[in-house]
């Protein structure tokens, strides 16, 4: 269940407020920075934020995750220059989010410089705002500055210990001179701390933590989305394969996965949209821009997802096959718009052989058809009566029936079969019964005996009689039995 999220700004302004749910964010932009903007802000005239996550802090679940998401977008004709976004923070399964708006003065707890030249887009920290937004330029980089973020986990959690994480691959991190007395850094990621742990106060808070980060200004008159493609063949794909080798120990690097896939994708944009009269309007050769491919999240993480351990140089004993998710967002140039696009890509260990699980060989002594694993019929391919099946040794029970799962290629296929067609049923005649090859024809002079149990293969077949037979002898006779008798 989400919970409303509070941040009340410093002295007369405020940047984040209450956010039912998660309501759309409000940006701050050249027009209005003097222009209040009414977000159901409350106690506007504390000195600090509040994230109210109302949170029950516990020894074995003491970390809220931040997440700050931001945009700048640079000015271009009657596009204004302008910040936008939120911060989402969650806790024990309890999420919020709070949006960017102007305070009552055109005022918010943050500062943006231009990175080439230190020069100041905007303060909203001043006495008197700074607002140079109209100068923010589409792929310039910019430090943005967060003030005065603090967090509520209420009374009842008074003096106990948190840890603020936020995502390792995010833009943003916590500045480390900015944090309250008892505060440590608990996770740095590339020189930037991504997590911060401490006490909170007598009042189950922490205040006037400070966010900083560098965002590329983005054009938002470009629209086009970014796309992978395969260098190969130049044709554009939403999912990879990648052949990688394993050393003499068995093990890879993760620093060697995301070269390979470097290798063989690029990720790439369409920038202009002019068109070519000659050919029906299309742009034969419109301009692309190039964006590197990056990791979705933390390699190591996502192969511990797979039960695949990273030691601390980065080294793991290899499987044969293992899939990472990859992204590329459009940023960093006069073009980029913040669009991203990511795609899975499975890596194929060329010298690591592929695992095999156990298998038997089993008659198929009825036609089976073959079923998913919710017992639902799988396209009309059948396994034909006295041809051999690879087959799991164990029978897996779906609503209530025995199926074996069929092995193709030393794996599990996901498709099954009725046990029945295979083991047979064991069923206990009620009359003594004639054993028929046809509806006229008996097979032998055998006569089973009323009591007798006999084993059936599958389902009674239809004979012209229009009377129900059952198979029964696990050979590949004509050898039936009146289903009546049973």
């Amino acid at each position: 269940m989400k919970k409303n999220l509070r941040i009340v700004s410093a002295a007369a302004a405020a940047l984040l407020a209450i956010a039912p749910v998660a309501a759309s964010a409000v940006s701050v932009n050249a027009a209005d920075a003097t222009t209040a903007t009414t977000a159901n802000a409350t106690n506007s005239n504390q000195d600090y934020s509040h994230i109210d996550l109302n949170g029950t802090v516990t020894a074995q679940n003491n970390v809220a995750n931040v997440n700050p998401s931001f945009s700048l977008t640079g000015a271009n004709g009657s596009v204004k220059g302008n910040l936008t976004g939120s911060i989402t923070a969650t806790f024990n399964g309890t999420s919020a989010t709070a949006n960017l708006f102007n305070g009552a003065n055109g005022h918010a707890n943050v500062k943006i410089t231009a990175v080439k030249d230190n020069s100041v887009i905007y303060d909203g920290t001043a006495s008197t705002v700074v607002n140079n937004l109209n100068n923010l330029v589409a792929g310039d980089s910019y430090n943005v500055v967060i003030n005065n973020v603090g967090f509520n986990f209420g009374a009842n959690n008074a003096g106990k210990e948190v840890t603020l994480a936020m995502p390792k691959n995010s833009p943003f991190s916590f500045d480390s001179a900015s944090l309250p007395d008892g505060w440590t850094a608990s996770t740095t990621t590339n020189s930037k701390v991504t997590a911060i742990k401490g006490k909170l106060d007598n009042n189950g808070t922490v205040n006037k933590l400070v966010i900083n980060g560098t965002l590329s200004a983005l054009d938002a008159t470009n629209t086009n989305d970014v796309v992978f493609y395969n260098v190969a063949n130049g044709q554009p794909v939403t999912a990879g394969n990648v052949d990688v080798v394993a050393n003499a120990n068995g093990q890879l690097n993760v620093s060697a996965l995301l070269p390979a896939v470097q290798s063989n994708y690029v990720a790439v944009q369409k920038v202009l949209g002019s068109t070519n009269n000659t050919n029906g309007g299309r742009d034969d050769n419109p301009a692309v821009a190039t964006y590197p491919i990056k990791p979705a999240s933390d390699i190591a993480d996502q192969l511990k997802a797979e039960g695949i351990t990273v030691d601390a140089n980065g080294n793991f004993n290899a499987k044969h096959s293992f899939t990472l998710k990859v992204k590329a967002t459009s940023e960093g140039q006069a073009t980029s718009n913040g669009k991203s696009a990511t795609m899975d890509v499975t890596f194929t260990t060329a010298n690591v052989a592929e695992p095999t699980v156990d298998s038997v060989s089993k008659t198929i002594m009825h036609n089976a058809y073959y079923y998913d694993k919710d017992a639902k019929r799988v396209g009309t391919d059948k396994l034909t009566r006295y041809n051999s099946v690879t087959v799991s040794p164990k029978t897996t029970t779906i609503n209530g029936k025995a199926y074996y799962e069929v092995v193709e290629n030393g794996k599990l296929s996901g498709k099954y079969i009725n046990a029945d067609n295979i083991d047979g049923t064991k069923r206990t005649l009620k009359h003594n019964a004639y054993v028929y090859k046809s509806s006229k024809k008996r097979a032998n002079k055998v006569v089973l005996k009323k009591g007798e149990v006999v084993t059936t293969y599958g389902a009674s077949y239809t004979f012209k009689n229009g009377k129900q037979y059952y198979k029964i002898g696990n050979n590949t006779e004509k050898t039936y039995v009146k289903a009546s008798n049973f």
